[in-house]
């Protein structure tokens, strides 16, 4: 035979190999997971579900699902091993931020350039009035609007000849 017809061959049967070594190397890795599963700890079915480890078996996982609810499970359907934190953010919302101890930053800039008493101070010293920017309230705009409205209806009508009821443009 010629090595160029068992070259396709060859080719095929190591990347068959590869693959098959890949799919072992993931199902090995789900199984050391799933036997340092230990009770405290957060988990996710393949369904969906998160739950902690009550209790771990041979074959299976006592889960508590809630106040309550012990749900009995096969082992391997154990999807994944959640770390404290992530378990915490999924199920109760909590977030543990590394920066909680940091100071706030407000959502508005003045009080990063004044302080509350600065601000009160000079307010009280200042007898300027108030400015009138031109801005006006909304009702005045919607009166305003309503006016404008009614202007252009009679404006409309005024150019609309009337009809009576002997006149008739027919011929």
């Amino acid at each position: 035979m010629n090595a160029f017809t068992l070259l396709p061959f060859i080719v095929l049967i190591a990347a068959m190999f590869l693959m098959t070594r890949s799919a072992k190397k993931k199902q090995q890795q789900a199984a050391n997971m799933r036997n340092e599963m230990q009770p405290g700890s957060g988990v996710r079915t393949i369904g969906g579900m998160y739950a902690t480890v009550k209790e771990v078996n041979e074959d299976t996982v006592l889960l508590d699902a809630g106040p309550g609810v012990d749900l009995l499970f096969a082992k391997n359907s154990i999807g994944a091993v959640l770390t404290d934190d992530e378990y915490n953010r999924i199920v109760h919302g909590i977030e543990h931020d590394l920066k909680s101890d940091a100071d706030i930053v407000p959502d508005d800039a003045s009080s990063l350039t004044e302080t509350d008493e600065s601000a009160d101070a000079a307010a009280a010293a200042s007898d300027d009035k108030a400015v009138d920017l031109g801005k006006k309230d909304a009702t005045e705009d919607k009166a305003d609007e309503a006016a404008e409205a009614a202007e252009a209806a009679e404006a409309k009508a005024d150019e609309e000849p009337k009809k009576t009821d002997g006149d008739t443009d027919a011929k």
